[in-house]
């Protein structure tokens, strides 16, 4: 059987490497657009949390949340450790009484059948300050420990990598979908027609474009977010759980002292990845849950707080986003192929300003 994947981000990778994995012949084409969700996401990997209840899109998130461990651990084993991905748990809290304890009922009832979220307990304000350091006074949480955190770049990187050897094609080519006699065929840069048995779609927010010239009405469009990076020169943030305080806003950190917080969501943006200064003045307002000062970009002295000087930096990112509510990510990926959900929430690692785009629902 051969089959051509169309995008290397973490739909992409991950499906060319379980096809790879089965035997496949596979051709990878990515054209790495600016602003790729998997070049930016945060990597948030809770579903546990997620206020959403429609069943498909939550079994999708739940099923990747449950296959990380499988995935690193083979990634592992064959010599891909650097992945970005750690299981760090998650709080998640909230400064009104009755959406706090609704949040644990829910969580409670998601976790009793997945025990990969771990022994969820509820946490003293002294406790969760304990695990967050700058989450606000008078705060309790729910820890769920299976929480986890992922630089997809990392791993989306790693699963190409393994799929070739394993004996995938990869190119880094602009295609486009042509309908023929014998089927779809896939036309790269120069050119060439490339067919296959399956043509899988795996390109995020720019899917509706790929899959018009067939004719096909994808029901996605691109939505944007922007996010901000803070850096806590000499803190080691590497432990600190992801942060879901149930508004806009959400923070997790990385192992380089950094925290990153997000996420503005711009409808009708296009593919315009530009930070903003609306976009960031919405992320930079102080989180209800967060010591305020630890919002703040930069400081002329230090802070009044127990920690270093803050450094800031920005990204922003556009996310496919579905038309209709009927619209599930499960559908993106091909059966039996099984793919990590990391939602991206927007994020880079450098010290420039970027933006990316992705798929909600």
């Amino acid at each position: 059987m051969r089959a051509i994947v169309i995008g290397a981000g973490m739909f992409g990778a991950s499906t060319a490497l379980q096809l790879a994995r089965r035997g496949v012949q596979v051709k990878i084409f990515d054209f790495a657009h600016n602003g790729k969700a998997t070049m930016a996401g945060a990597g948030i990997v809770c579903p546990w949390a997620t206020q959403i209840e429609e069943p498909a899109w939550y079994e999708m998130y739940a099923a990747g949340a449950r296959f990380y461990d499988t995935l690193i651990a083979d990634l592992n084993g064959a010599g891909e450790t650097d992945l970005g991905y750690r299981k760090v748990g998650a709080l998640v809290t909230s400064q009104n009484a009755d959406d706090f304890k609704a949040a644990g009922a829910r969580i409670a009832r998601r976790a009793a059948t997945a025990p990969e979220a771990g022994d969820v307990r509820l946490l003293s304000p002294k406790d969760a300050q304990a695990l967050f350091p700058v989450l606000k006074d008078g705060l309790e949480a729910w820890f769920i420990p299976g929480g986890a955190r992922v630089d997809a770049r990392l791993l989306s990187a790693a699963m190409v990598r393994q799929a070739i050897a394993l004996g995938a094609e990869f190119s880094n080519d602009y295609v486009t979908l042509v309908q023929g006699p014998e089927g779809t065929a896939v036309r790269d840069g120069s050119g060439t027609l490339h067919t296959a048995d399956e043509v899988i779609v795996a390109g995020g927010a720019w899917a509706s474009q790929i899959l018009a010239p067939l004719g096909v009405d994808h029901p996605v469009k691109p939505q944007k977010g922007q996010i901000v990076h803070l850096r806590l020169a000499g803190v080691q943030t590497a432990q600190w759980p992801v942060l879901l305080p149930m508004t806009s806003h959400y923070m997790l950190a990385f192992d380089d002292s950094r925290i990153v917080v997000g996420a503005t969501r711009e409808v009708d943006s296009g593919f315009d990845y530009r930070v903003t200064a609306t976009g960031q003045a919405s992320v930079l307002a102080p989180p209800p849950q967060v010591r305020p000062a630890c919002s703040r970009p930069a400081w002329p002295s230090p802070p009044a707080l127990p920690m270093p000087r803050l450094s800031k930096r920005a990204s922003a990112f556009v996310l496919p986003a579905p038309r209709s509510s009927r619209f599930s990510a499960a559908s993106q990926v091909p059966p039996g192929c099984r793919s990590p959900m990391a939602l991206a929430r927007g994020a880079s690692r450098s010290g420039r300003s970027r933006a990316s785009c992705w798929p909600t629902s």
